[in-house]
C-alpha cells in the first residue's frame, strides 16, 4: 500500500510538471531567490524549517494535504525537529506532542456503545491528517478546484522553490484585458494567470514561535523551505556522501599517479 501511494504521488508529480511546462510560455518567469540549501554544500536552515512547518500547519493544512508525510519524519535526521538527545523520532517529545494534538479513528469497523467510531490520540507513525475526507468535499470547498497535495509540490513544479515562492508572493490586480470568474484570483506566475486559491499569506496573520517577524515574504520563504525539505528530506545526507566520494576519488587518483611514477621511474625513454 505504501509503495502504491508513493508510485501514485510520483505519477501525479510528473503530471504536474508536464502541465507547468506546457503553460510556461504564458506565465511570468519566477524570481531567482537565494536558498540556504542551494549548491553542493547547502544545508536546510533548521529555524526556517520549523517556521515553515508552522506556516503549513496554521495556514496551508486547512486545504492542502501532505499524504506521504508522517509525524515522525519531522524528527528524523535532517528534519525540522531533529534532536541529538532523541535520535529515534518516535521518542522525540516535540514530535509526540504534535502527533497527540490530533485525534485518530482507531478502526473503521470498531464502534462504541453509541455507534461512534472509537478514537485515539495520534502517534508519531501516523500520517499527516487530510483536510477533507474525500476529493468531492475538497472540490466543493474550493470552488470546484482540487487543492494539490504538497508533499512533492516543489519537485513537481518547473523552477521548484522559485516558482512556489513567486506564486505565494505574486498576487496582484488583474490587467484590464483579463476577466475573472467568481471565486478566481489573478497571479501572473500561475499557468494561465487564474486560480481558485486566494492569496494565503499576509503580514502578521500568525505569530512565529521564535519571535521572527511574520511578513508575507518571510512566511513564503519559510514554507517553501519546508516544502523543499518534504520533497527531498535526505538531501543533506546525499550531499555529504557526494563530498566523501569526491575526496575518496581524489586520494585514489593521487595514489594511482604516485604508483605510476614508481613503476615507470627506472624505465628509459
Amino acid at each position: 500500500m505504501k509503495m502504491t501511494r508513493i508510485f501514485a504521488a510520483a505519477i501525479a508529480a510528473l503530471g504536474f510538471a508536464g502541465t507547468a511546462a506546457a503553460f510556461e510560455g504564458e506565465q511570468h518567469a519566477p524570481h531567482e531567490h537565494h536558498w540556504h540549501h542551494d549548491g553542493p554544500f547547502g544545508t536546510y536552515d533548521r529555524q526556517a524549517l520549523q517556521r515553515g512547518y508552522q506556516v503549513y500547519q496554521e495556514v496551508c493544512a486547512s486545504c492542502h494535504s501532505m499524504d506521504l508525510m508522517r509525524f515522525r519524519n519531522l524528527g528524523q535526521r535532517g528534519g525540522p525537529f531533529e534532536s541529538e538527545a532523541f535520535p529515534n523520532p518516535n521518542d522525540n517529545p516535540i514530535v509526540m506532542q504534535i502527533a497527540q494534538s490530533y485525534t485518530r479513528v482507531w478502526s473503521d469497523d470498531e464502534f462504541n456503545d453509541d455507534g461512534d467510531p472509537v478514537e485515539r490520540a495520534g502517534v508519531p507513525s501516523d500520517p499527516f491528517p487530510a483536510p477533507f475526507p474525500n476529493d468531492q468535499m475538497a472540490r466543493a470547498s474550493n470552488g470546484g478546484a482540487m487543492p494539490p497535495d504538497l508533499t512533492l509540490i516543489v519537485k513537481a513544479r518547473s523552477h521548484g522553490e522559485n516558482y512556489i515562492y513567486s506564486l505565494l508572493t505574486g498576487y496582484e490586480e488583474p490587467p484590464a484585458d483579463v476577466t475573472l470568474s467568481p471565486g478566481q484570483h489573478y497571479n501572473p506566475y500561475f499557468p494561465g494567470g487564474k486560480l481558485a486559491m486566494a492569496a494565503p499569506l499576509a503580514d502578521g496573520i500568525l505569530e512565529y514561535a521564535d519571535g521572527t517577524e511574520a511578513t508575507a515574504e518571510q512566511m513564503a520563504e519559510d514554507v517553501t523551505t519546508f516544502l523543499s525539505w518534504a520533497g527531498d528530506p535526505h538531501m543533506e545526507a546525499r550531499k555529504q556522501m557526494g563530498v566523501m566520494v569526491l575526496i575518496y576519488l581524489l586520494i585514489f587518483a593521487i595514489l594511482v599517479y604516485l604508483a605510476y611514477r614508481q613503476v615507470w621511474a627506472n624505465v628509459k625513454h
